[in-house]
């Protein structure tokens, strides 16, 4: 029987293979039994569910399973974006939240994510006593359960809609009134739990919107949920041959992942997005703290600290280390290459729906397209051209690539190695500013490459060199 195994997002797996309600059954029981263990049960857990197949059947049994174990239930009446899911942890002061979801996954995913009372993503000591206990539990009816009926007239299980609360406290961060003046927004929502929560405020706000994939749709048009420039073509054609759009906004199945296209339909990669962010909070908004940043995030993010003399926290990939940054109140902002980010005062989770409207905030206040912002960025602090490739291993290379990373190369590319951060992987920093990041799948015989140059040449030099490095010449 396959072992429950959590990833830096929680429990995911392909539905009807092992993502099946025996299983859900299972973690839900581990789930509950690691919240009785901390003494917080009492508090409560919310449920909630993505867009995807059989959410809300998931959703169900998970409540069915708390609820009998005596735990209070708050389960979400639609599906709803995850870091709406983490402000209501907060607002109810829960134990936590259970969310069925696999973020930006292909559909024949699901995935079960705990967050634990703090509000953001599951830090490692969390998800290993839950993964513990749930393989102790594989293969056994080891679960309570309770009916939907008997836990309603316990008094057990309430059905929530949070958006409003949510909406509400947006409204407190972000400026409509300016990007009401920016002109028409193009939305895309991607089929998922973001309907609702950008088009429709943004619209009461007086803000000109056009809007696309705004159903539900569990197969996401045939493409994983993802807002990134290779699945969002149709959107950006849209906001390229509508000269009265001025910027695309875009969010991921669970509305935790931001995509940005600019007023001309070029794509903008998240890098450049969370550095340009951090400039625009501390100079217009004034905001003062640190910055967080995985160690796979451009270090553009670390001239432009450096310009308003701001401290950077570099932290292993998965959100969770971000969210821990802001629930120590340490940062201003704390972002992820992979598009995720939030800021002080808001959630420990990402939240694309805030990235989204700050970017709109930003592109209005600042009276400028996005590129034209990062130009002017760039003529203050350097150029940071960044690019993240895959590379296959071959059974052979898998079996030495330990040894192989171990060792600390001279240099890339005709640079000196200068420094080795292994806080995640291997990365190495060059003379020249620029730098290499190999991490290795857990889950496949693949290693991402990430490089970062102050040129297309140099990046691609780097690229050439990372990529002979782990796979060898030919």
């Amino acid at each position: 029987m396959q072992r429950i195994t959590f990833g830096t997002s929680g429990w995911r797996g392909i539905l009807c293979e092992d993502f099946i309600f025996e299983n859900v059954k299972v973690v839900t029981q581990a789930i509950a039994d690691h919240v009785k263990s901390n003494g917080e049960a009492g508090k409560g857990i919310i449920v909630g569910y993505d867009s995807r197949f059989m959410g809300e059947a998931f959703a169900r049994e998970a409540a069915r399973v708390l609820t009998g174990s005596g735990i209070t239930t708050f389960l979400c009446v639609r599906d709803t974006p995850t870091p709406v899911i983490s402000f209501e942890i907060l607002r109810r002061r829960t134990a936590g939240a259970i969310n069925f979801t696999a973020s930006h996954n292909p559909p024949e995913y699901n995935g079960i994510k705990f967050s634990p009372s703090w509000g953001g993503p599951a830090l490692p000591q969390t998800t290993d006593d839950i993964e513990r206990r749930a393989n102790e539990m594989l293969g056994e009816i080891c679960y309570n359960e309770c009916s939907i009926d008997e836990a309603v007239k316990k008094g057990l299980l309430v059905e929530i809609d949070p958006m409003q609360h949510y909406l509400d406290d947006l409204a407190k961060k972000i400026d409509f009134a300016v990007i009401a003046k920016l002109g028409t927004i193009a939305v895309n929502p991607l089929y998922g739990t973001a309907r609702g929560y950008l088009a429709e405020p943004l619209k009461a706000h007086g803000v000109k919107v056009v809007q696309m994939n705004a159903n539900r749709d569990p197969y996401f048009g045939g493409f994983p949920p993802e807002p990134s420039e290779k699945y969002i073509q149709d959107f950006i054609k849209l906001v390229r041959q509508d000269p009265e759009i001025a910027l695309g906004i875009a969010t991921d199945g669970d509305a935790d992942r931001f995509g940005i296209v600019d007023g001309d339909g070029t794509f903008i990669e998240p890098n450049y997005i969370i550095a340009l962010l951090l400039d625009y909070l501390v100079r217009v908004k004034g905001m003062k703290g640190g910055v967080g940043r995985s160690v796979a995030t451009s270090h553009l993010v670390d001239a432009v600290a450096k310009m308003h003399d701001v401290k950077v926290y570099e932290t292993p990939v998965g959100f969770k280390f971000v969210g821990e940054l802001i629930a120590q109140d340490k940062i201003i902002i704390g972002g992820e290459e992979s598009a995720g980010l939030t800021i002080k005062g808001h959630v420990p989770e990402k939240d694309g729906i805030l990235a989204c409207l700050l970017v709109a905030e930003m592109v209005a206040h600042e009276g400028m397209p996005v590129k034209a912002l990062l130009e002017r960025l760039y003529s203050k602090v350097g150029r940071y051209l960044t690019k993240r490739i895959n590379l296959t291993l071959s059974p052979e290379l898998e079996e030495v690539f330990p040894e192989r990373i171990a060792a600390t190369p001279a240099g890339f590319a005709g640079e000196p190695v200068k420094e080795k951060i292994t806080i995640d992987g291997n990365k190495f920093i060059l003379e020249d500013g620029s730098w290499l990041l190999f991490r290795k799948s857990g889950t496949e015989p693949v290693v991402r490459l990430y490089c970062e140059a102050s040129s297309e040449e140099r990046l691609q030099a780097l690229v050439d060199a990372g990529r002979e490095f782990i796979l060898g010449k030919g």
